[in-house]
């Protein structure tokens, strides 16, 4: 069994830790705009201009089933759909607001669907809930409001309340919580208390656990769905750390304990979590398999987002991407499910990640550049028992210490390398992966 202890959570994480893959979708209002997600406050778009995206919204082209199947096939284990962004606007049928899908031209529930379509495929099912609500009437105005700058927003803030603000949030979370099933993970961001305003804006407050009311919010979750696991945005420690737009690369550990924690990195597959329709930043193909390769062998999961349009399907770009993984994982998922990283001491050679199963009996070898002929293999000597690719289970032969080579005499030996043999010409994979069964 891996070696690697992680710190107690409110919440078991077993099955997350297991299946490392999951799929973010971020769709709202800003779909139509398609110029990121925090458009509204980027731009400081007016109410009145806002409300025209509410009053035309329509995704005709919703289809969650195909969401689901693209997610399957990209060996994607689990789903978080936005349920409530920042703008405020709800994919839900909640009796809390008229700021609703099914007041829409669209007339759905969209999580309703959501939830039908993903659990339909076998995929785990999680809601995004944004704390932050740029449009709800007692969310006080502050640094990232869209009306922060206007010259009356001081008057504009006057007699908003956060309690009834935070009252609001525990009414829906109770309806997500209760009205759809069993739900796996619940995702709220985030906080930003501190982020005070400065000078003639100095009266605007950034935002935490207490404005949240944080712990009767999670303490609401848990009562309605006990065996729920919850991110730390809220200001308060639960189950999972989430950094963001940010490949880290070692296991991420807790800031004052150093003890390891459970961690998501969550990415895009381009720049923006909201469909974007003029962005250029796609991330190429062995960028999106080496970021997956990269967390698992730092014991983390990975969170990949798409951002359908305001139609509501995946685009070509979100549809490639995803196929890449699926081409991907097809043949290599078995080094990424039920893995972790590699146990202490396990040093992979340059250009390569190592991550290692659970119960540690093989370890897998991803060759991000491919060498040429032989790949030593430091300190694994008298520890493989058999050597294979992972994609088709064909044998490579291996020696220890000496390279069998006629021109490798003079190269320095270890006794404690493995030398592995590998043939010429490249396997038709981004990302050849080696499998070590271990002795």
């Amino acid at each position: 069994m891996t070696s690697y202890v992680t710190c107690q959570t409110p919440g078991d994480t077993s099955w997350f830790t297991h299946d490392r893959f999951g799929m973010f979708i971020h769709f709202g209002l800003y779909a139509m705009p398609a110029r990121h997600e925090w458009v509204k406050t980027n731009e400081k778009i007016s109410e009145e201009h806002y409300d025209l995206y509410f009053k035309h919204f329509n995704p005709d082209l919703y289809d969650p089933k195909e969401w689901a199947k693209q997610a399957k096939a990209a060996g994607m284990k689990y789903v978080v759909m936005t349920t409530k962004h920042h703008e405020g606007f709800c994919l839900f049928d909640s009796k809390y607001t008229d700021y609703k899908s099914t007041n829409t031209p669209c007339g759905k529930d969209l999580i309703k669907e959501y939830v039908e379509a993903f659990r339909s495929e076998g995929l785990r099912v999680g809601f995004y809930y944004s704390l932050i609500d740029w449009h709800h009437p007692d969310f006080p105005i502050d640094t990232l409001h869209p009306r922060r700058d206007d010259a009356d927003a001081l008057q504009q803030n006057e007699g908003r309340d956060m309690h009834k603000y935070a009252e609001y949030m525990r009414n829906q979370v109770t309806e997500l919580l209760t009205n759809y099933g069993k739900i796996d993970i619940l995702w709220f961001d985030f906080s930003y208390d501190g982020q005070d305003g400065e000078g003639d804006q100095s009266w605007m407050k950034g935002k935490g656990k207490n404005d949240w009311e944080a712990e009767k919010l999670i303490a609401t979750a848990r009562s309605l769905q006990p065996d729920i696991i919850i991110d730390n945005r809220t200001d308060i420690e639960q189950d999972l750390w989430t950094p963001e737009q940010y490949q880290p690369v070692k296991w991420v550990t807790h800031p004052e304990t150093g003890e390891l924690v459970t961690w998501e990195a969550c990415q895009t597959f381009s720049g923006s979590w909201g469909y974007y329709r003029d962005e250029q930043t796609w991330k190429s193909p062995e960028m999106l398999i080496r970021m997956l390769v990269n967390t698992v062998s730092c014991g983390g999961n990975l969170l990949m987002n798409v951002g359908p349009t305001s139609r509501g399907y995946l685009d070509s770009r979100a549809e490639d991407a995803l196929k890449v993984y699926a081409d991907w994982m097809k043949y290599n998922s078995r080094s990424i499910y039920g893995c972790t990283m590699a146990e202490p001491g396990i040093t992979a050679p340059a250009d390569c990640r190592y991550t290692q199963s659970a119960d540690g009996s093989r370890l897998y070898l991803h060759l991000f550049a491919y060498p040429f002929a032989h790949l030593r293999l430091p300190g694994m000597a008298g520890k493989v028992e058999y050597a294979q690719f992972l994609h088709d289970g064909s044998e490579l032969l291996f020696t220890e210490g000496a390279i069998d080579h006629f021109s490798a005499k003079n190269e320095t030996e270890d006794s404690s390398d493995l030398i592995l043999y590998l043939p010429a010409v490249k396997p038709s994979s981004l990302v050849p992966v080696v499998e070590l069964i271990l002795k």
